[in-house]
């Protein structure tokens, strides 16, 4: 049975990674449905750029690997806007390229990042929601949470935990009141695609499209959620063959050309930026 719809109309909003791309496009889509949405990110000129953008004084520069930044992140949030209605767990790092080049600094800290963050996050949430008996989590996973994805191999696999993650919470929180979320989004024209090779048949949508598919979770009460949602049929489709026709089809499809095929220039800036000089 479908879930009615609820009103977004005040409800006490935290988007992590908000500075820029899809959690700035979150925010934006919450605050014009009426939320009151607490940003935080990293990088905190991005952070006030976006609280500037839609008309809210609540910001951070918010490191999503440090447990106690992150409570006091949360806690300025009740603070301003009341008890937290709902946490989107958005923050999200990629680097891309053959994984036995890849620096082990670079990898610990995706995992830090993607999974840790979020585990950090839902944690801290279900604390403060339990008691009440209501709330909302929202893990922004990928469509590599649900499949291979060569060249970016450490990145998939936190993407994978997080939807071990949020299918684990789904079950364990089920008579709590407690509502959760995953958004699995094919590749998002942001940043992160900075000179990464692009496969013809793989679908890329806007920060725009997924801000609309999270604000549609929370309003209508859905815990899967694909973007496009085409992908996921595909996804499911592909998983019902055998591994050979499976992993045929994905080379088909040109994911095995990612690490290969992406312009190491062009992509340096984006991983000066999130992981230093690597």
């Amino acid at each position: 049975m479908k879930s009615e719809a609820i009103s977004l109309t005040g409800l006490s909003v935290a988007v992590t990674g908000a500075g820029n791309g899809i959690g700035r496009a979150i925010a934006q889509h919450f605050a014009r449905a009426g939320a009151r949405v607490t940003i935080g990110d990293i990088d905190g000129a991005a952070a006030e750029a976006t609280a500037a953008a839609i008309g809210e004084r609540v910001v951070a520069a918010l490191d999503v690997t440090d447990p106690d930044g992150f409570a006091a992140f949360l806690d300025a949030a009740e603070d301003r806007h009341g008890p937290l209605d709902v946490l989107v767990n958005n923050a999200g790092i990629d680097w891309i390229g053959p994984f036995h080049e890849e620096p082990d600094a670079v990898s610990r800290r995706e995992i830090e990042v993607n999974l840790l963050g979020s585990v950090y996050g839902a944690r801290l949430a279900v604390q403060r929601m339990l008691p009440r008996g209501r709330g909302h989590i929202v893990n922004v996973a990928s469509g590599a949470g649900r499949v291979p994805l060569p060249g970016s191999a450490v990145y998939a696999a936190t993407k994978h935990g997080i939807v071990g993650l949020t299918e684990s919470l789904r079950l364990e929180y089920r008579d709590s009141g407690l509502r959760f979320s995953l958004i699995q989004p094919a590749q998002v024209e942001t940043g992160m695609l900075a000179g990464q090779a692009r496969p013809r048949l793989l679908p890329i949508v806007t920060p725009d499209d997924v801000a609309a598919a999270v604000v549609g979770a929370v309003r209508d009460n859905r815990f899967e959620v694909w973007v496009p949602a085409s992908q996921g049929i595909t996804a499911k489709l592909g998983a019902a063959l055998p591994r050979p026709a499976r992993e045929a089809v994905m080379r088909a499809l040109g994911v095995g050309r990612i690490a290969g095929d992406t312009d190491r220039t062009a992509r340096r800036s984006y991983h000066d930026r999130m992981f230093g000089q690597h």
